[in-house]
């Protein structure tokens, strides 16, 4: 039986639904032979899914995924087998968290301008880690205003949405080198957005990325269309980087998206896992 894997996962540390150890423990339960924890901007779950990990016989490898700095789209760096007790990625990632709870109050006060009635703490009773957007479209939902947690981020929550508000974000480069010198592996996440209108222009900035430092993209993602797949694949032969893959699992707040199986197709080999630690035995992710 083939070995699956699941590198791109989301607990409660940041806005997922499930805690870092029932992430644990729905991973085994669904047969993974090692699973990463990439919250958002913070590695506040680490400890807890690291620690369920040798109680539950599952590996899990620490990991995170940082917002980067891209006009145009959306750029998320993953980055695996950091340190979280590293103390400048701790202290960087405090900013991005102070950002995030600046941010918050502005959409929820662009919201109540539009007339919809909620508030701080609603959304806050919602959350159990750190609120974030899945939450304020969750209290959306709750309310009624929508109809599904899509129309929320579609009709206000998304860049150019009525009630969107810009944060702070390290710059690509930034991003990289924090995931860098906490010993991690850094890796493009879901390319397809960043919104680029051909594989040309993302080569270029690849190209870049990889002068940064970037180690590999997400190939293996429920949203990758199969040509997308098959160019992304044709991009790290090309470039010599690695490719890896996740389900970008939430739990309810994606309830199209399973842990292991994404959106039942995604089949993601234990290959990538030997991979990754051959690249951190040789040194290779400094």
């Amino acid at each position: 039986m083939e070995k699956l894997i699941d590198l791109h996962i989301h607990s409660t540390a940041s806005d997922g639904s499930l805690s870092p150890e029932d992430v644990v423990a729905y991973a085994k339960g669904k047969g993974a032979a090692a699973i990463s924890l990439t919250d958002h901007d913070t590695v506040e779950g680490l400890e807890a899914a690291l620690s369920a990990g040798k109680t539950q016989g599952l590996e899990v490898i620490p990991g995170l995924e940082i917002s980067a700095q891209h006009p145009g789209g959306s750029m998320h760096i993953l980055g695996y087998y950091i340190d979280p007790s590293d103390p400048n990625l701790n202290q960087e990632l405090r900013r991005l968290q102070k950002a995030r709870r600046e941010r918050n109050p502005k959409i929820i006060n662009k919201l109540q301008s539009l007339g919809f009635p909620i508030d701080y703490d609603q959304v806050q009773a919602i959350a159990k880690g750190q609120i974030g957007r899945p939450h304020i479209a969750q209290a959306l939902l709750k309310i009624k205003a929508v109809s599904s947690l899509e129309e929320a981020f579609q009709k206000y929550l998304t860049r150019g949405a009525p009630a969107y508000e810009e944060k702070f974000r390290f710059s690509p480069s930034e991003s990289i080198s924090m995931i860098i010198q906490a010993g991690g592996i850094p890796v493009l996440a879901h390319p397809f957005t960043l919104n680029y209108p051909s594989l040309r222009d993302l080569k270029r900035l690849v190209e870049k990325l990889k002068d940064d430092g970037l180690k590999g993209l997400e190939v293996l993602y429920p949203e990758h269309s199969s040509d997308q797949t098959r160019d992304y694949f044709s991009l790290v032969k090309e470039l010599n980087l690695i490719y890896t893959g996740g389900s970008d699992f939430h739990g309810d707040l994606k309830n199209n998206v399973d842990l292991l199986s994404g959106k039942g197709d995604l089949k993601i080999p234990y290959c990538i896992v030997e991979v990754l630690k051959d690249l951190r035995a040789k040194g290779q992710s400094q």
